[in-house]
């Protein structure tokens, strides 16, 4: 494991540690990460670093299981799915078995009832696959921290970092087995509590917690709720996330290309710049293949395969409650946009626009190229010679309103600084512009 340590002699308020974590932590900006607080005290700085970092905030709920006649000393927790951590000092604390099942269904009470009242709108978050930090206000036996580690662990993250203001010795070392890497500030050999490192440690209520984690980066509303999905399609469950702002008026579902999944960075990142205050646009990325198939190359280009899981998919968005009445458009990459251009041949009065990011359009084929009707953009990297020439190539088939746009100096990943960045504005801009604003009667940006 990695671990890094920038020197300080303390904090002012929880404010400023956040900020220094956050500085901290500045390799992770641009990775999308996920910032999985610890309430109540750990919700202010994850606000924080998530909003300095591009991240998606979220809670992990544990709670400690106080020693008998002590309630404020640690002797293990319990996590949101009732694993129970216990530590080496539970015996000696006098905790037998039956006091430690005890305490653990007391507190595993309380976390329930903290999901619920937190009135989050979701369930937690899904870290499978995703850069996850794991964050609170200080570390003291390490006892929470372990556990919300080792619940976050299960679900599979690519990267697990633990990241503190302030840790005891001992705190870190309960730990460090558990995190890919683990960042914090100072651990003082004189530690005593996590506060006498503060100059204001105020109480955090419940509150401030559901205000912090209900506000964007802008200080604005959540612009979108955040929900974890599975799609049937050809007798699998397809994982998704699907977010939803308020007041959205259209639906963008994405089709990722070869290799890839639902927790494409690339992709995530033109989804939430779709959610950004104004924009009104709805998002669903899931994966068009199970993890069997994925391992099989060929699945990864066999078009037919791929367009069924997204008719599938189409399908299943136009019967849920809160996409059903939304217009839809599609946002393929690579062989994903083969897929939705085939879709949008095969039902030109469902799919209403097309955005293809370094798309394989010839891979839909002729036929299908020469029968979509929908407003159709292919943006492709300046840099990427041979795919340039596939979708100059498309563009001279297709009979719709078909534009193609060259982002210079881009490759076909379109990992050079500012590139995905500017896919992001150019497809937001076209699903706003082509998606009708069936709120208003309209349709926007007709020409």
């Amino acid at each position: 494991m990695t671990m890094a340590q920038w020197q300080t002699d303390g904090f002012r308020d929880r404010t400023d540690a956040g900020q220094q974590l956050a500085e901290a932590l500045s390799s992770l900006r641009g990775q999308h990460p996920l910032i999985l607080a610890i309430p109540r005290g750990g919700v202010p700085i994850g606000r924080i670093v998530a909003d300095r970092l591009d991240g998606e905030l979220d809670i992990v709920l544990v709670r400690k299981i106080g020693a008998p006649g002590n309630p404020e000393y640690a002797i293990g927790a319990v996590d949101e799915a009732g694993t129970i951590q216990q530590s080496d000092d539970a015996r000696l604390a006098g905790a037998d078995d039956r006091y430690i099942k005890r305490e653990a269904a007391e507190q595993l009470a309380v976390i329930r009832a903290r999901r619920q009242g937190y009135g989050l709108g979701h369930p937690p978050i899904d870290p499978a696959g995703r850069t996850v930090v794991v964050v609170d206000d200080g570390l003291a036996t390490g006892a929470t921290m372990r556990a919300a580690l080792l619940a976050v662990r299960a679900r599979k993250p690519a990267r697990l970092v633990c990241a503190i203001p302030v840790a005891s010795p001992r705190g870190l070392v309960s730990v460090t087995d558990v995190a890919d890497d683990l960042v914090y500030l100072s651990a003082p050999g004189h530690f005593r509590a996590v506060g006498q490192f503060y100059m204001q440690f105020p109480a955090v209520d419940d509150s401030e917690v559901v205000h912090l984690l209900m506000r964007s980066p802008s200080g604005s509303p959540v612009p979108a709720l955040s929900e974890d999905v599975r799609i049937p399609a050809d007798g699998l469950l397809l994982d998704g996330n699907l977010q939803v702002p308020q007041g959205a008026h259209g639906l963008v579902i994405f089709t990722h290309g070869s290799g890839s999944s639902r927790h494409s960075p690339r992709n995530r990142l033109v989804a939430q710049a779709m959610h950004a205050k104004g924009k009104g646009l709805a998002t669903l990325l899931f994966d068009l293949l199970s993890e069997d198939e994925a391992r099989d190359i060929s699945a990864r280009f066999d078009i037919p395969r791929l367009t069924a899981r997204l008719d599938a998919a189409t399908r299943w968005a136009m019967h849920q409650p809160r996409t059903q009445a939304l217009p839809i458009g599609l946002f393929g990459a690579s062989t994903g946009a083969a897929a939705a251009l085939v879709l949008a041949a095969r039902y030109p009065m469902m799919i209403k626009a097309v955005v293809s990011r370094g798309g394989r359009p010839d891979l839909a084929g002729h036929g299908a190229l020469a029968r979509v009707q929908a407003p159709t953009l292919l943006i492709v990297g300046g840099a990427d010679h041979e795919v340039i020439t596939l979708n100059r190539s498309a563009l001279s088939v297709l009979p719709c309103h078909a534009e193609l746009v060259l982002v210079p100096n881009a490759t076909h990943l379109f990992e050079e600084e500012g590139a995905i960045e500017r896919v992001a504005a150019l497809a937001t801009s076209w699903f706003v512009q082509w998606l009708p604003d069936q709120s208003r009667g309209v349709t926007v940006g007709m020409r």
